[in-house]
């Protein structure tokens, strides 16, 4: 079984590193957003830090308009390392590929109106070629599965997540970015039937997001996924202002391998 691994993540709000509850963030209502941790150090600065212990895989995510400059600052500190997400469509995507992203994240692009476009999925494929993409399926449960979510997590669009969905998606994208937008930044916990169905239905990489709350559960979820899923960590991360999780613990686990299992 492969090993689940820690990928990083740097969220960008106003052009700030913070971490969101998820199911807050809104265009309406913006007093409505809860915010955990609003960071001194400047997104170039978490670059670095993930460069500095060859942390590859990691996201970069614009919440909204006014961060692409200190998006533009993440990407130099460490070219070709990171993934660039939030607003990217086939008219802007080689531009952050030059700017030195490793791949482009698309949501919302690939659901005009809420519902999806296989043409336009096509496109941007073609545009920046399979390797270079991530689809992000980012969702929201229902009661009889996972619906995916856009628009910063506003808007439930048509497409369920279901292994149909990601067998046909996985055609044109080389990763999944997941994040559980229910459980987003409230370090309660993962979404283990979700890390579960992934494993059993993903065939290319794929990171899952939200609630992981404790370094073991870099362990559950390579145990769940069968190591097929890698883990990203938010507002439980020390470096991000939590108490649960030590970045330099993280760090350790990844380069140690899964640690013994651990008790139900």
């Amino acid at each position: 079984m492969p090993p689940s691994r820690f990928r990083p993540c740097i969220d960008l709000h106003d052009g700030v590193v913070k971490q969101i509850v998820g199911g807050t963030l809104s265009d309406s209502s913006p007093s409505a957003l809860k915010t955990n941790f609003v960071a001194a150090e400047s997104p170039a600065q978490f670059a670095d830090l993930y460069r500095m212990q060859d942390l590859r895989g990691g996201h970069v995510i614009k919440l909204g308009p006014g961060n692409d400059e200190a998006a533009r600052a993440a990407l130099s500190a460490w070219p070709g390392a990171l993934q660039i997400g939030g607003g990217i469509s086939a008219e802007n995507a080689k531009e952050w590929l030059d700017a030195g992203a490793e791949k482009i994240i698309v949501t919302s692009y690939l659901f005009p109106s809420g519902k999806f476009s296989l043409e336009r999925l096509k496109t941007l494929s073609q545009t920046v070629g399979k390797e270079k993409l991530v689809v992000d399926i980012s969702c929201r449960k229902r009661e009889n599965g996972w619906i995916v979510a856009m628009n910063k997590w506003q808007t439930l669009t048509d497409m369920e997540v279901t292994k149909e969905t990601l067998d046909m998606l996985s055609e044109f994208c080389s990763e999944f970015l997941i994040h559980a937008a229910d459980v987003e930044g409230l370090c309660q916990g993962i979404d283990e039937e979700l890390v579960q169905f992934l494993g059993d239905n993903v065939n290319i990489p794929t990171t899952y997001a939200g609630g992981a709350k404790s370094i073991t559960d870099l362990d559950l979820v390579e145990r769940l996924s069968g190591g097929r899923v890698d883990l990203t960590y938010g507002s439980s991360l020390d470096i991000f202002g939590g108490t649960q999780v030590k970045f330099a613990d993280l760090v350790e686990r990844s380069k140690a391998g899964p640690g013994p299992v651990q008790p139900e």
